[in-house]
């Protein structure tokens, strides 16, 4: 016991796989639900950062925070999944908060991170992947 909690070999790595797949995509359905529920409202006051209207740059958010999140949670397609994500990530922290102090934009850092690192660990064992493509 004590060589595994002092020991550098990882407990299980697929639970831990999981367990961030499903925290980072429930974030993101909770992010995103309130974008795609009230998305008339919300386009009066998003901005349009990449200068593709403001409704298509809303609906794209909406697709990568909502949809995505609830692929990515279940592990479905996961790292093709987590691409719109990390892009979605990448202009809220450069663009969206560029003039923002650290503190307003380092919850976009993260979750950018976090991206990249589950683009890293793939689906894992418990997850959707693993029974569609028999890995």
């Amino acid at each position: 016991m004590k060589e595994k909690i002092l020991g550098t070999q990882p407990l299980n790595v697929d639970v831990a796989s999981l367990l961030l797949r499903l925290i980072f995509g429930c974030m993101f359905v909770y992010h995103g639900s309130p974008k795609l529920f009230a998305f008339e409202q919300i386009t009066a006051v998003f901005p349009d950062l990449i200068g593709i209207g403001v409704k298509t740059s809303l609906a794209l958010v909406v697709f990568a925070e909502f949809f995505c999140g609830i692929f990515v949670a279940i592990g479905l397609l996961t790292r093709l999944t987590v691409i719109p994500i990390s892009i979605t990530m990448a202009v809220a922290f450069f663009l969206a908060h560029a003039n923002d102090p650290f503190q307003v934009k380092i919850l976009p850092l993260v979750y950018l991170l976090l991206s990249s690192v589950i683009f890293s660990l793939g689906s894992g064992r418990y997850s959707v992947d693993r029974f569609l493509f028999k890995k």
